[in-house]
């Protein structure tokens, strides 16, 4: 009869498998990078100013309202596939507030992009309540562009919809070319698209648009293996 493995057998074995693993099929870690201390960091933020936000649970930084798209890119990060976690606040004010990350950056005008419309979230127009997630990929496929071209493919409402002055938690799972976004730990996305741009960038970084800041916090990205 074969004899049940110790505890300290089995994680031997754990470890040898683990370690047999190519380098690239084994899991790499959770990143947690200091938002607060990019804030400090003037050659990572682009077309904004960016303040330390400290405000309970909520750890980060805040990006001030300007006109043109806002970036703070994550410097020590290369990211390709997996999964980008964060919180984020905007505001309830017409065409003020537009909130959220942008991935496979190459320069700062050419990105994909996933934002919010908080002031869209609980608006009682249905149309623009379909308008409140969106996909982008500039500098060639902009909002207008999809918005005429592929009505209602790249952008959604969410439901149940979140407090449009409040914050909010985010989960964007890039899987290249599939990218699918939750809201506050919901198991069902609230938009699901196919990349439109085969990107070769890795850079990584949070996203506000035109006349718009935001607050961000608690950013973490697990790259997959």
């Amino acid at each position: 009869m074969k004899q049940p493995l110790t505890v300290l057998a089995r994680l031997c074995l754990s470890a040898c498998l683990l370690i047999s693993l190519p380098a690239d099929a084994q899991p790499k870690a959770t990143l947690s990078p200091n938002l607060a201390a990019l804030a400090q960091s003037s050659h990572t933020v682009v077309n904004r100013m960016a303040s330390p936000l400290t405000e309970g649970a909520y750890n980060g930084l805040r990006l001030d309202q300007k006109v043109g798209d806002g970036l703070v890119w994550l410097p020590e990060i290369s990211f390709t596939k997996g999964a980008i976690e964060f919180d984020v606040r905007g505001k309830d004010v017409l065409q003020q507030s537009f909130v959220g990350i942008a991935f496979h950056g190459e320069d700062d005008k050419t990105y994909d992009a996933i934002y919010f419309r908080p002031f869209n979230f609980r608006s009682e127009d249905p149309v623009r309540r379909v308008h409140a997630v969106q996909y982008i990929a500039h500098p060639v496929y902009t909002w207008q562009k999809l918005r005429t071209e592929f009505p209602d493919q790249y952008e959604a409402a969410l439901s149940p919809a979140p407090d449009p002055n409040g914050w909010f938690h985010v989960r964007v799972e890039v899987a290249s070319p599939q990218v699918r976004v939750f809201v506050n730990q919901s198991p069902t996305p609230a938009l699901v698209v196919n990349q439109l741009v085969p990107r070769t960038g890795t850079r990584l970084g949070l996203w506000v648009g035109n006349f718009s800041g935001g607050d961000f916090a608690n950013l973490t990205v697990r790259p997959a293996p």
